[in-house]
């Protein structure tokens, strides 16, 4: 819009820009107006009350006869019909409008405001619209952390002409339901992830005969991230264990993390090479998730437990300890991501274990810190490890390498010990 002068207000209405005076009492009215709308009770409601409230008051304040905000879908770029007030058909028939078409597309592609004083086919993509006799509309973008995450829009069943007040009381209200959107969306996305890693990790350790094995899962104190493990016995009595990290987090990194979790069990009853599973996990990643990344470590221990097969897709090797000898990781060659390059061939590591002998595999929230360097990490790891019960094992770990210290990132600790 173009500055206005004091006194004055301009709006935008097909394309010209109109002013208008305002007087005291207008602005008396325009404060307590906002007041409704930034109520501090309206910050006691969840936020799923705060915005269904927010869009009754801002129906009541600005006159209008419809409220609706539609939320934007990233993966498919529609909008979707989320909440309502006078226009709850929207919501209940699943109304998506795509980015960049129609009234609340347009909104939401150009990131300004938008005011039609004519509705039809012609300026509104939505039938239910034009069909319920909306004769103006008034929407703006939705914003949170820089990006438009949605649309709010009232209506008017009757002629009219929305004013740059209207407009900027219609702005408030959006960026009070940017906030409650943005805090629901994080909320029930963090509850959805956890839940789905709480389904995913196995809820017992499998029994196998000479195997001792002890885990700890810590979720990081931000967001729920991608690491996972999973332990599993194949039909010829061969132990298997995976631990990974998939890059991201969220619900995002956790839907990945479940579907990778499902195909390597799905490959690795087809094949006992650790890399033919990779590789058959890598390419399956590369064409059904593409840009997806994760590091797996997958180790395959013979019936007897007398050697493992390891091979590591960009994951952090296992920590070795004999009984006598100093920890130490094994020599496991690094690999590429999962997701990587396509057509990678891993190599895979045979070590032997000695009765007694115990191995420790981890994810990088266990050693990494920011003000250290990983190396730093990998030491402690090192110096912490010990062939002892697999339990008190992992005690002494987390004891050495966590403490009473917050834990930023997921932490996943599984130890495997060959019984003495």
């Amino acid at each position: 819009m173009a500055p206005r002068q004091a006194g004055d207000s301009a709006v935008e209405v097909g394309g010209v820009e109109v002013a208008a005076p305002v007087s005291r009492a207008a602005l008396e009215d325009r404060l307590r107006d906002i007041q409704s709308i930034t109520d501090a009770a309206l910050s006691r409601l969840d936020d799923r009350d705060l915005l269904a409230e927010l869009l009754e008051r801002t129906r009541a304040v600005l006159l209008a006869d419809t409220a609706a905000v539609l939320l934007l879908d990233f993966s498919s770029g529609h909008l979707i019909a989320t909440a309502a007030a006078g226009l709850e058909e929207e919501v209940r028939q699943g109304v998506r409008i795509p980015v960049g078409r129609g009234f609340a597309g347009r909104i939401a592609a150009e990131h300004k405001p938008v005011i039609l004083d004519h509705v039809d086919h012609s300026t509104v993509l939505n039938p239910i619209l034009w069909a319920k006799g909306i004769r103006a509309l008034m929407g703006v973008p939705l914003i949170a952390g820089g990006k438009v995450i949605g649309v709010l829009h009232v209506g008017s069943l009757t002629p009219r002409e929305f004013t740059s007040e209207d407009l900027e009381l219609l702005q408030l209200a959006a960026d009070r339901a940017a906030t409650a959107v943005a805090s629901l969306t994080a909320q029930e996305d963090r509850v959805a992830a956890e839940a789905l890693q709480r389904s995913l990790l196995p809820s017992t350790l499998p029994v196998a005969g000479g195997a001792e094995m002890s885990v700890r899962y810590v979720p990081g104190e931000g967001r729920v991230g991608g690491d996972w493990y999973d332990v599993f016995t194949l039909p010829s009595g061969q132990l298997c264990i995976v631990i990974g990290d998939v890059t991201g987090s969220g619900l995002p990194a956790a839907v990945i993390m479940g579907r990778m979790r499902s195909a390597l069990r799905a490959y690795a009853l087809e094949t006992a090479d650790p890399a033919e599973v990779l590789a058959r996990l890598d390419a399956k990643m590369q064409h059904f998730e593409p840009g997806a990344l994760a590091t797996v470590l997958y180790a395959v221990f013979d019936p007897g437990l007398d050697r493992v097969r390891i091979c590591s897709a960009g994951h952090y090797p296992p920590v070795i300890a004999s009984p006598g000898r100093p920890a130490e990781q094994a020599d496991v060659p690094p690999g590429l991501l999962i997701g990587a390059v396509p057509g990678v061939r891993r190599r895979v590591v045979t070590v032997g274990i000695s009765p007694g002998t115990l191995l420790c595999f981890y994810t990088d929230g266990l050693i990494e810190r920011r003000d250290q360097r990983i190396d730093h990490g990998l030491a402690r790891l090192c110096r912490a490890v010990k062939a002892e019960p697999p339990d008190t094992a992992c005690v002494t770990v987390m004891g050495a390498l966590v403490g009473s210290e917050p834990v930023p990132d997921d932490i996943a600790l599984l130890i495997f010990r060959r019984q003495p």
